[in-house]
């Protein structure tokens, strides 16, 4: 496995999303976003954290770049706060917010660090929430608004731009289960907020290349499930797998690939939604070209078929308020079994193997990008002040000697993408995570670089697996 060599055009890069790493929540004419709200509300994140200061990532760019080049990454994916450029979501564009993102793209760019940005990753302005956020269609149409500003101002800076980051958890875990801002738990505005994500990306899409011409690259990621039944000679599990995928996966695959939905995911919802808000021809909005289809990958699924309401899944989503697993009466998630991340996911790297081959198999020709993979551990400094984190490192090492097999077998993957490059706020689980290769202190904001930066570093500057 440490001879697994990949070529020298595959891009090695690293992550990070705007609200858990900029802080400078209330400077540079930011608005308010439904995860400031969320986070500020009593009991709804771990320990009552917030995002408002997280990695101070605002004033301390520049170091973060320079530690980025350090690493040898060749390519950096962030996200644009959307509040911190358009406060209320729609209206004028604030200069300040726009002129900290080209100068951190002209600092990567300098440096030699490709920019992949991501113009939604969960921070919806509040102004539109208020309006009813994702459940609004109005909302797709100002995303649309936003991207094409985000175009016209940033340009060329940008190498591959991703609309939107996980429409599942912005739909299931924001509107079904409350997990996640703006804490809604209302099954039926689930459904409307996926289509409506559908179709933000879909006009998002069209927006870009309209404003930049078609040569523009455009993404989506997607986390995607890795479900798998308990018994695979049961009929039963074996369908409940199948909804789960239906759900999880080709409620977003399907219009954005095949351009329609499931008629057996129109069946599970039924009774729930009657789907007003499909209109006709978007569809056609919603099917746009895609350069790459981005993949985040964590952990798997098993299930059974159940005559009780769904519960567990998703890495313990489904134990909220309510369940995320819209239409899903009849499935019930298994708790992990054998070692698990700090986050309560078991490991199985064979999972996005079979994610990405299968994902290559079914869209023949659609080049794949690994645009979020990692684990968090509960890493401390030595007495050397070092963080040794070998679980990560071994967890990192398997996963993308698992890209490298689907690679060898035809999958037309282009690159990996580690979660994160810092520690950071990690959503509803506030500071008590920590998935970085560099270890931020929240006290002083100092950066260690952890095992596992130093043996990433050495893979992304030669191509090959580490030992």
């Amino acid at each position: 496995m440490n001879q697994r060599t990949f070529p020298d055009s595959f891009v090695w890069g690293a992550a990070t999303a705007a609200y858990q790493i900029e802080g400078a929540a209330t400077e540079g004419g930011r608005g308010r976003s439904i995860w400031d709200d969320f986070s500020h509300t009593p009991g709804r994140t771990l320990g009552g954290d917030t995002g408002d200061v997280a990695d101070d990532h605002y004033h301390r760019w520049q170091d973060d770049v320079a530690l980025m080049s350090e690493l040898g990454l060749g390519a950096y994916r962030l996200s644009i706060s959307w509040p911190r450029v358009q406060p209320g979501g729609r209206g004028p564009l604030n200069p300040e917010g726009v002129a900290f993102y080209t100068r951190l793209l002209d600092a990567l760019r300098a440096a030699g660090i490709e920019p992949v940005v991501t113009l939604y990753h969960w921070d919806l302005p509040s102004e539109l929430e208020a309006a009813g956020g994702w459940t609004n269609r109005e909302t797709a149409y100002a995303f649309a608004e936003y991207a094409r500003a985000m175009a016209r101002a940033l340009g060329e800076r940008v190498g591959l731009w991703i609309t939107v980051n996980e429409p599942w958890c912005s739909a299931f875990l924001g509107y079904a289960s409350g997990e996640h801002a703006p804490g809604r738990t209302e099954p039926a505005a689930a459904l409307a907020a996926a289509h409506h994500l559908n179709l933000a990306h879909g006009l998002a899409a069209a927006a870009i290349r309209d404003e930049l011409g078609d040569e523009a690259q455009v993404s989506v990621s997607l986390n995607l499930h890795v479900t798998r039944p308990a018994d695979p000679e049961s009929a039963a599990d074996l369908e409940a797998a199948h909804e789960v995928d239906l759900v999880g996966n080709h409620i977003f695959l399907g219009p954005m690939l095949d351009g329609s939905y499931p008629i057996g995911l129109r069946d599970l919802t039924r009774d729930i939604t009657d789907a007003g808000y499909v209109r006709p021809g978007d569809m056609t909005l919603i099917r746009q070209r895609l350069d790459v289809l981005g993949v985040n990958y964590y952990f798997t699924n098993y299930v059974r078929r159940s005559d009780g309401p769904a519960a567990g899944g998703s890495g313990g989503h489904g134990n909220g308020p309510a369940s995320p697993w819209v239409g899903l009466d009849r499935v019930e998630f298994l708790p992990p079994s054998g070692p698990t991340t700090a986050m309560g996911w078991n490991i199985e790297p064979d999972g996005i193997y079979e994610l990405l081959t299968a994902l290559d198999n079914a869209y023949d020709g659609l080049p794949l990008m690994v645009t979020e993979n990692g684990a968090a551990f509960d890493d401390v400094p030595g007495p050397d002040g070092e963080v040794h984190d070998p679980e990560r490192v071994d967890y990192l090492r398997r996963h993308i000697d698992a890209v490298g097999r689907a690679r060898q077998d035809g999958a037309n993957v282009h690159g990996y993408f580690v979660w994160s490059l810092l520690d950071n706020f990690e959503w509803s689980y506030g500071y008590s995570k920590r998935f970085g290769i560099v270890r931020v202190d929240y006290d002083t904001q100092r950066r260690t670089l952890k095992d596992s930066a130093r043996w990433y570093a050495q893979l992304a500057r030669t191509g090959t697996l580490p030992d």
